[in-house]
């Protein structure tokens, strides 16, 4: 049966897309730990409709390279993230303000230039076609932060879709869906504090517009202060979806 293509609501049912970030070998447990407790607690999330975004410049040995092959062949969805989820040393002075408040040492895209990036997200692209794994359609910048590149390079570039903070873009369209976002990232008392009221505006935005939440969820979320809050959130869902769906 196809798919149905995603179309705004005004109901009040709970729509969501699940990603898990930063998969990479030095989180493959977190994340293998992540998928059982989820498999559990929410058994209507499939493999199908968690998205796994990956980090392809690490240090990937064969048995890691396997568990992705088996996690790809278990329906879940790849997804590129970056190339090694680490910021330039060099950077500008909006890139310092976004670490200090958001990203950390994580916004690669931020503080380099159109070449570095483009040849960046290529390499992202082609490491998965290098190693057989499905050839993704979405690409996650790390800390939602795409730097530099215009919708124009966007589109020359071989991803259909681009998620930032503020949603996700059809490339080929330049159609700009605006998705609300929750996160759980919590692993101090002020990101606790912050998240919590994200999370609470974003879950009634979603519900209020009929669009899908994306649900963003790290590899140490369930170690961290709002745990059980991502566990409870995802009870709260009507219907996952896929980012396949958006268009």
């Amino acid at each position: 049966m196809p798919k149905k293509p995603f179309r705004p609501t005004k109901q009040s049912d709970l729509r969501a897309l699940v990603s898990i970030h930063d998969v990479m070998p030095e989180t493959r447990e977190q994340v293998t730990t992540m998928l059982l407790k989820l498999a559990q607690q929410a058994p209507q999330l499939t493999p199908p409709f968690i998205t796994l975004l990956i980090v392809p410049g690490r240090q990937w040995s064969q048995s890691d390279l396997a568990w992705l092959h088996a996690l790809a062949q278990a329906g879940h969805p790849l997804a590129g993230h970056g190339w090694s989820h680490k910021a330039p040393l060099k950077r500008t002075l909006y890139h310092l303000l976004h670490s200090l408040v958001l990203s950390r040492d994580a916004a690669e895209h931020l503080s380099r230039n159109h070449h570095e990036l483009r040849q960046l997200v290529l390499d992202c692209f082609n490491w998965f076609h290098h190693y057989g794994l499905p050839r993704p359609s979405l690409y996650v910048p790390p800390a939602w932060a795409a730097g530099n590149l215009g919708i124009r390079q966007w589109k020359t570039l071989p991803f259909a879709q681009l998620e930032t903070l503020a949603g996700v873009t059809d490339l080929q369209s330049g159609h700009k869906y605006k998705l609300p976002l929750t996160g759980y990232e919590a692993d101090n008392a002020f990101r606790a504090i912050s998240l919590r009221l994200f999370n609470c505006l974003n879950i009634k935005r979603a519900r209020k517009s009929g669009a899908p939440l994306r649900i963003g969820l790290h590899p140490f979320d369930l170690d961290y202060r709002l745990a059980q809050n991502a566990l409870s959130d995802l009870t709260l869902v009507d219907r996952f979806c896929q980012y396949s769906e958006l268009h």
